[in-house]
């Protein structure tokens, strides 16, 4: 009898799951159940696609149907998984037609996603307030945006100002409110934040840090936004306040949860549940730093998850080490990155660390499009180990994000990146390298 393998849920964590499943076994039959009518797409796309620089929802799906028949997978779409009984090693799944069916695995991977928090605010649930997590989400603002004059985006991390520079794009006046007292908080400190948020300015978008959103004006359609006192305009309100782990399924079957509210996992993406894996937004993994609980909320960490819940859940070994929450986007004209902790993070897990910091240019100065750099590095003061990097630059910034991931990942010492034997030519980078002088500047401060 050939291993039955189900996976829940078929973006990014189940689709890698589903492949690797498959190359381990090839005899396998591979059930995928989708809670949405769409395959795989892309959901870091969606902002691109209000922009205009990807032309349509359509582009940022995976996989044409025919892979799914080639890859001999059952795709099951607009069905949900609504009980699990790991003893019995079943789940139940209702379709579209509200059609019941209870099917029996050998292994199953939870890769149920997360979805979008929606903050306690006066007002959240009026015509008009968008989220922005699925196509559907994306194809309702786009049809906004046709009319809307203004806008307000509420959260300021990466989806939330990639959002509101797809506005500004479109000619909305788009204005952002971040309750912390910086943008992207879970990404850079605030001095690096700084630096974005006095670029994006420039670019006629409108940020407010340290408030929160008070309540969301209007009769039954939204209007406006209350913040601080002020009653700013909007035509479109995107709450863009983060998600949360889809875990109700896993909770209900006694799975354990771990301390972030994720799925707990071991390195092979096993669940409490025997032959139960999970991966992706869902599934709690391992900061590679501070070795403790973590959630990355990051479509690399969930197809890099998905791929060894796929490769254990069909009979092979793979392991996962953990994550480092590498992130890198475009904001307009310019990139941002970071990988490893911050300085917040580094004082709540009680690490001592010290920052080298450095201004400089993508290529010779004298060279025509010389655009400038900023790179901050930290360094573990008692093993001079590199922790995190944070870089905001014009470009090539996700090259040296990746160059700073291997550095700490490799436990690289702040002489030894000082040292790095690292490439010249004035049309594409200075003599020296930014993350070398950062080092260097670490080191002086040692």
């Amino acid at each position: 009898m050939p291993r039955k393998i189900v996976i829940v849920g078929a973006n990014a964590a189940g689709a890698e799951a589903a492949v690797a499943a498959r190359k381990t076994d090839r005899e396998a039959e591979i059930i995928l159940v989708n809670k949405e009518d769409t395959r795989t797409y892309s959901r870091c796309g969606l902002p691109f696609v209000l922009g205009g620089q990807i032309p349509s929802f359509e582009n940022l799906i995976v996989y044409p149907p025919s892979f799914y028949r080639m890859m001999k997978f059952d795709l099951r779409l607009g069905t949900t998984a609504v009980d699990l009984n790991t003893e019995a090693k079943t789940v139940e799944l209702v379709d579209k037609e509200g059609k019941t069916e209870t099917i029996e695995y050998d292994s199953l991977i939870l890769a149920t996603g997360s979805h979008p928090f929606k903050p306690p605010i006066d007002g959240i649930d009026k015509e008009g307030v968008f989220s922005l997590h699925t196509i559907k989400d994306g194809e309702a603002i786009l049809k906004a945006m046709k009319k809307a004059k203004s806008a307000v985006i509420i959260g300021s991390g990466l989806i939330g100002l990639e959002t509101a520079i797809a506005f500004l794009d479109q000619g909305i006046k788009a204005t952002v409110i971040e309750m912390l007292p910086s943008i992207l908080p879970r990404l850079l400190d605030r001095d690096m934040a700084r630096e974005v948020q006095l670029r994006l300015e420039r670019k006629g978008l409108r940020i407010i840090v340290g408030k929160a959103a008070e309540a969301i004006v209007g009769n039954e359609r939204a209007t406006g936004v209350l913040v601080g006192g002020e009653e700013i305009e909007a035509d479109i309100v995107v709450v863009a306040a983060g998600v949360r782990p889809n875990t109700e399924l896993a909770q209900k079957a006694g799975i354990e949860i771990g301390e972030t509210r994720g799925i707990k996992t071991n390195i092979r993406m096993e669940t409490s549940a025997k032959d139960v894996y999970a991966a992706g937004d869902c599934a709690e993994t391992t900061h590679i730093i501070t070795r403790r609980p973590a959630l990355p909320l990051l479509g690399t960490a969930a197809v890099r998850e998905g791929k060894v819940a796929g490769v254990n859940a069909a009979g092979g070994y793979a392991v996962f080490p953990g994550s480092l929450f590498s992130t890198v986007s475009q904001l307009s004209d310019f990139e941002i990155g970071a990988t490893g902790i911050t300085e917040f993070w580094a004082s709540r897990f009680g690490l001592d660390v010290i920052v080298g910091k450095i201004s400089g240019h993508t290529r010779a100065t004298y060279y025509p499009g010389a655009k400038t750099i900023k790179v901050k590095l930290l360094v573990e003061r008692e093993t001079k180990r590199i922790v995190g990097g944070q870089i905001v630059g014009g470009e090539d910034v996700t090259q040296r994000i990746n160059a700073l991931s291997l550095a700490i990942q490799m436990n690289m010492t702040v002489y030894e990146l000082a040292k790095a034997d690292t490439c010249y030519a004035p049309s594409v980078c200075e003599t020296w390298e930014p993350i070398v002088l950062a080092a260097e500047m670490a080191i002086k401060r040692l």
